[in-house]
């Protein structure tokens, strides 16, 4: 499973190249005008260390690039980058582009099944938006699933978003799925740390990194907020890797392509591994990056290209 080369930018077809264009998105949004504050480089950004900035920012960038008129979560959860976010649909609209000559299928036959999708909904909101694509969102938490379902609800969604409690916080497709369901794709942003502990240390080591620990300034102790089942679970990213691979073997015929975020680059062997102990017959690992971010997603699927293609073919039919 050898990794391709990191990009140098985002993903072309990605709605945030370049730098952000505040006084467009202050228009989108005018509350975002008390949090813009000019950076050393005497340029326009947010205090990325205060999260009810990252918040007011996240909800802006919705709103102008995606048409998401309300978007709100309960304090404590994850607010995540959304141009990252957004990278990782494109990569998986082109794995469904290689399908169907070349072209990105839109609209409600493609089926995507967000594992987690917090209390954000994040990936659904903007893959509808993009691509008019159906979702159903999953989580083992029950304040995220209502305020995603507030977010559904008030943006007039309910048809093409759906969401759906996972009961057994030990499982990711059992219990959940059922049977005969199908889904284009799945996707997933795991916890990556092992404990609170680590999560923490962490967020502590990015300002550092960014230059912005500061002994006087109280910062956030995590820098986008996050749940315990969003952040950490036993064993870190790995031992959840090895969870989500090991069931997706029973879903072989329900999920055209199953998917994962990998944070750690070090997981990787792990992940090729247990892929290979399930059975998978496609894998792929595509890289992405966001400013000096380094990511990338991990996509396999147990079907050989002719049965995908097969599968494809459902795409072209009359309604």
């Amino acid at each position: 499973m050898k990794q391709p080369r990191p990009p140098a930018a985002l993903h072309p077809r990605n709605r945030h190249q370049g730098r952000y264009d505040f006084p467009q998105l202050i228009k989108a949004s005018p509350e975002l005008a008390r949090f813009v504050v000019v950076n050393p480089y005497g340029k326009e950004s947010i205090d990325f260390a205060d999260p009810a900035a990252v918040k007011v920012f996240n909800r802006a960038l919705l709103k102008r690039f995606y048409g998401i008129a309300h978007w709100d979560i309960p304090p404590g959860y994850l607010c995540p980058p959304i141009p990252g976010r957004a990278d990782y649909l494109h990569g998986l609209a082109d794995l469904l582009a290689e399908l169907n000559d070349g072209q990105v299928p839109h609209g409600a036959r493609i089926r995507a099944l967000d594992v987690g999708t917090g209390a954000n909904c994040i990936y659904p909101l903007i893959g509808h938006s993009e691509y008019a694509w159906q979702f159903l969102g999953s989580d083992i938490d029950a304040t995220a699933l209502a305020s995603a379902q507030a977010i559904v609800q008030a943006n007039r969604l309910d048809k093409a978003i759906a969401l759906r409690r996972q009961a057994q916080p030990n499982q990711v497709f059992q219990g959940l799925l059922q049977p005969g369901e199908t889904f284009e794709l799945s996707l997933c942003n795991p916890p990556f740390h092992a404990s609170a502990a680590e999560a923490h240390s962490g967020s502590q080591r990015k300002w550092r990194n960014l230059g912005k620990l500061d002994p006087k300034r109280k910062l956030p102790v995590l820098n986008f907020g996050g749940q315990s089942n969003e952040l950490w679970c036993a064993g870190g990213e790995a031992a959840f890797l090895q969870r989500l691979i090991a069931e997706s073997a029973g879903f072989a015929s329900q999920v055209l392509w199953f998917s994962t975020l990998v944070s750690k680059a070090g997981n990787l062997p792990i992940v090729e591994t247990a892929l290979r102990k399930a059975g998978a017959r496609q894998v792929r690992t595509v890289a992405m990056a966001q400013g000096q971010k380094q990511s990338r997603f991990v996509a396999w699927s147990f079907l050989d290209v002719a049965a995908q293609r097969q599968w494809a073919q459902r795409w072209r039919q009359p309604a």
